[in-house]
């Protein structure tokens, strides 16, 4: 079905749902998701990108929306088929923002209140991400060049012809790893910052350096500062040359915006990973974020504060929640550069905090859910978004003490007020080694007591993840509440947000502890409500997620009725050759596969196929280079080898996730018809 939107609020007609339906696939899809809020300069309100699901075109649109800091005065402010986001203000109280009307994406800008958009950069390449100077306005921004181009004509030309004016090949040859990355070939090509300025040509700010900024595949602005005079940049890059694909040495760079010197690496004396650099509004501060260890991505960020001397040096470093057992994701100065405001998973949530820059003192601001994008509204409220397990982001604000918290949005009232979705809890119970494990349960819609449920068991990926309290569009357990299943999670050891030697006890110990907690966490949720059939019960995951139904189907095959594998490794020893980021399995298994196989081989899927029995959909992607297709491949022949029933899903056009709207209600219509199949009354084989 395709919802018109309002001209001044993304409400659908109340007349569309006149009755209530239980929540589903489709309702997932067409939720629309609020990302990137920014508070205006003066205070008065805030700018946001809107994503909404054009089910024709099969993909998100993104256009700009506008709300007061009240509340009032919500409003679209872009309207077009291209892609609008990514906003910024700049100093003279203006909008800039991405978009890809001309063609390509570029910088557009848009006073307020009213007046078209104009276009800011013509650049011959596409803008993958940009900065503005907050003193004069100045741009940074990213593009992907050759590292041996002079300018970015040569970039061009090499990407459309080939030597001497013959076609130019498909063939790509390569002296290091990282050949591909999470879904694409690499073609030589890195993401470079180049300063625009007056009226002048872009500035390569990183000419010659082989690294990325911002990092591939996720990294963001959230990795570039400018320098508190204006004249400056930091960036966090990862410049160690072939060692790249197991190394997590990222640091941060400082390099002048006219180009005059080389980028100066400011924390090579942390061999691990450094991020996130934020200045304090009176400039005499750098904080950041870093980890200890190197090669490990899950790490406990700390917070780092360092002064920063008028020559652009910097003084000792301190760690200031040196004592405190959580891992901040994001960070951002108070107004008054007397508190940091950070993100942190924090039992089974993503909170925010307040960080005194001198005490080190940490307080909780506000939780309920998953927040996001902190930043200070006026001198005396914190913005962010919040999402739970029943609603996706809205905006809020609170007071700087945590009280008084305020709704800004309720962008998608109307669209959850038409479904029912199902209710629910948060437990603990003795898991491994009789240490404190958490969970989550959600009941069917439409409960009924005296009626009894088949279960939905979720299992994680990461593996130093969570399924928590926020809304997922990937894993989402209302579809299936909303099919009639309770559904269980468990956060098992590994996971994150339970203090940090929670999340490192899953190191060489992939098939041993979680499958302990998720064994015990299964019987705790059947003690505790016994209106679930335990006899139908299917387990469900991705990712690790998927290697855990591998390693369930040979370690625990009397546990479930079926089994559902989305991207999952089958063999460790071949994940370990074809996979991309060798960093993350070195950590995990010990190593490099052939200095130590035991590592690997110790909970090998693969080495446990003979003890497969349970019905198994596996689902994978083409575009997944972190768990190759041949992963998925090779479960289904085992499976179809040894006549056990199964099926695959195959997506030709997604990655490690299923991102395409039509897919997403193709996977979750083809995994609840293969739960209800094998969780019928009185199918129990």
């Amino acid at each position: 079905m395709r919802l018109s939107v309002p001209a001044l609020c993304f409400l659908a007609s109340a007349a569309l749902f006149a009755e209530s339906r239980p929540f589903d696939a489709q309702a997932l899809v067409e939720m629309a998701r609020i990302s990137d809020p920014r508070v205006s300069p003066d205070g008065t309100g805030v700018v946001f990108t809107l994503r909404t699901t054009d089910l024709t075109a099969d993909r998100g649109r993104t256009d700009l929306w506008w709300v007061g800091i009240d509340g009032s005065g919500l409003r679209r402010l872009t309207e077009h088929e291209a892609a609008d986001g990514s906003a910024l203000w700049t100093a003279a109280n203006e909008i800039h923002f991405l978009s890809s009307r001309s063609g390509s994406a570029q910088v557009w800008a848009l006073a307020l209140p009213a007046g078209p958009p104009r276009q800011v950069t013509d650049l011959p390449l596409p803008v993958t991400a940009y900065a503005v100077s907050p003193s004069d306005g100045t741009l940074v921004v990213a593009i992907d060049v050759f590292v041996d181009c002079p300018d970015l004509a040569c970039t061009v030309d090499r990407l459309s012809v080939g030597a001497a004016g013959r076609a130019r090949p498909s063939g790509e040859l390569y002296d290091s790893l990282f050949v591909r990355h999470w879904d694409t070939w690499g073609d030589g090509r890195r993401s470079h910052l180049f300063a625009i300025p007056r009226d002048s040509v872009p500035v390569d700010l990183m000419r010659g350096m082989n690294a990325d900024a911002p990092s591939k595949p996720f990294g963001g602005m959230e990795e570039v500062a400018f320098t508190p005079d204006g004249s400056g940049l930091l960036f966090t890059a990862r410049a160690v040359g072939s060692s790249e694909a197991w190394s997590t040495d990222f640091d941060l760079y400082q390099v002048p915006l006219d180009g005059s010197s080389p980028p100066r690496e400011l924390t090579a004396d942390n061999p691990a990973w450094d991020t996130q650099p934020v200045f304090s509004p009176d400039g005499r501060y750098l904080a950041y974020l870093a980890m200890e260890r190197p090669g490990f991505e899950a790490d406990r960020y700390r917070v780092v504060l360092r002064e920063a001397a008028a020559e652009g040096t910097l003084g000792e470093r301190r760690i200031l929640t040196h004592g405190w057992d959580r891992s901040p994701s994001s960070i951002t100065y108070s107004a008054d550069g007397r508190t940091l405001y950070v993100t942190a998973d924090d039992d089974g949530e993503v909170r925010l905090f307040g960080v005194d820059v001198v005490s080190g003192e940490v307080r909780a601001l506000a939780a309920g859910g998953h927040v996001r994008s902190p930043q200070p509204a006026g001198a005396d409220r914190i913005l962010f978004g919040l999402d739970d397990l029943q609603s996706p982001v809205d905006l809020f604000t609170v007071a700087l003490d945590g009280s008084d918290r305020r709704r800004l949005t309720e962008i998608n009232a109307e669209r959850l007020a038409a479904h029912r979705q199902g209710q629910w809890e948060r437990f603990e119970f003795s898991g491994w080694n009789g240490e404190r494990v958490a969970g989550y349960l959600v009941r069917p819609v439409d409960f009924e007591p005296g009626r009894r449920y088949p279960l939905a068991f979720l299992i994680h990926g990461g593996p130093q993840g969570s399924f928590g309290n926020d809304f997922h569009y990937r894993w989402n357990p209302q579809p299936y509440a909303g099919a009639g299943y309770a559904v269980a999670m468990i956060d098992f050891h590994g996971s994150v947000g339970y203090g940090q030697a929670f999340t490192d006890s899953i190191r060489g110990d992939w098939g041993g502890k979680p499958l302990e907690d998720l064994k015990r966490g299964l019987a705790a949720v059947l003690a505790r409500h016994p209106w679930i059939d335990g006899e139908r019960a299917c387990a469900l995951g991705a990712s690790y997620g998927g290697y855990m139904i591998n390693w369930i189907a040979g370690n625990w095959p009397e546990g479930f009725r079926c089994l559902v594998n989305h991207d999952g490794i089958f063999d460790q020893r071949m994940m370990y050759y074809a996979t991309e980021e060798l960093w993350f399995p070195e950590w995990e298994h010990g190593g490099p596969y052939w200095r130590d196989p035991g590592g690997y081989e110790r909970h090998n899927p693969a080495s446990r196929v003979g003890d497969w029995r349970t019905p198994m959909l596996v689902i994978h992607g083409e575009l997944d280079h972190r768990v190759p297709i041949t992963q998925g491949l090779a479960a289904f022949t085992a499976l179809q080898r040894q006549g056990i029933p199964s099926r695959l899903l195959y997506f030709p056009d997604e990655n490690h996730w299923v991102l395409k709207p039509s897919n997403s209600v193709q996977w979750h219509e083809t995994v609840l018809s293969w739960l209800d199949r094998w969780t019928a009354e009185g199918n129990g084989s």
